[in-house]
């Protein structure tokens, strides 16, 4: 069952030129401010090669409810075998950024970028006009656990761009930012106004961030378990969050947490 946390309901009345009732009728509009995403209520596929959980409608996985989230559009939990992957592919017009969890994956692009990533690195590719790329598993006894995320770009038609970033070595406890507009603050520059921090938490840490009118948020919980305003989440869980103007994440368990702020 899907959980909702606190809501907004507002009773509107038609302009009575729209009427089609014998009388004025009321509409229940409900502004959801906190929106659970089970890990267990996510889209699920095992091919052998690859064990993927969709949290929101991908490939032969559809649920209307779950299209994206603003201009958040993928989040693939995705663990690959050894010596398996995605061969070459082609996107376009994507924001496309993978973190690595565990293992490692190698990646080849018609850019001419050639790179093995490791856990706790970052890559980011503006698909654009069009690139192609394959991403393998180079293990031989050890799988790749990865998120792969997709945001809707600013526009379309943009000239296709590489980069990474290593979150490797970022510290415990607080907020880093990984991805913005402008790519303040060494972040890495994308095509939307989109704000990706990643949070690694350890027992007892808390982090709070506050969410300027307008902005929106999704929460994904990469690892660990946290409460996030008061709501227990665990590895895998999401919210998706408006019409709040800010956020606290209490670590229970060790913890690596995903922050979009969207507009």
């Amino acid at each position: 069952m899907r959980e909702l946390s606190r809501q907004v309901c507002l009773v509107v009345m038609l302009r009575q030129e729209t009427w089609s009732f014998a009388s004025p009728p009321l509409v229940w509009h409900c502004l959801v401010m906190m929106k659970i995403r089970k890990a267990n209520e996510r889209g699920h596929a095992e091919h052998g090669w690859l064990d993927t959980y969709h949290t929101f409608s991908f490939a032969d996985y559809y649920d209307p409810q779950w299209i994206g989230f603003r201009g958040l559009r993928v989040i693939n939990d995705d663990l690959v075998m050894p010596g398996m992957g995605f061969g070459t592919h082609p996107h376009r017009d994507m924001e496309i950024i993978t973190y690595i969890l565990s293992g490692a994956l190698e990646h080849k692009d018609s850019m001419g970028n050639g790179r093995v990533i490791r856990p706790g690195e970052v890559q980011y590719m503006a698909a654009g006009t069009g690139v192609q790329h394959s991403e393998f598993n180079p293990s031989k006894d050890e799988a790749v656990h990865l998120l792969q995320i997709w945001i809707l770009p600013e526009r379309k038609g943009l000239t296709p761009r590489y980069a990474e970033k290593s979150m490797k070595d970022a510290a415990t406890g607080k907020l880093h930012l990984v991805t913005s507009k402008t790519g303040r603050d060494e972040s890495i520059a994308i095509n939307q106004d989109a704000d990706l921090w990643l949070a690694k938490l350890d027992a007892g840490n808390s982090v709070t961030h506050k969410l300027a009118p307008g902005r929106h948020a999704w929460v994904h919980v990469a690892e660990g378990e946290v409460s996030l305003n008061g709501k227990k989440l665990g590895g895998g869980d999401a919210a998706a969050i408006s019409e709040e103007s800010g956020l606290e994440l209490s670590a229970t368990k060790t913890a690596q947490v995903l922050l979009f702020d969207l507009s």
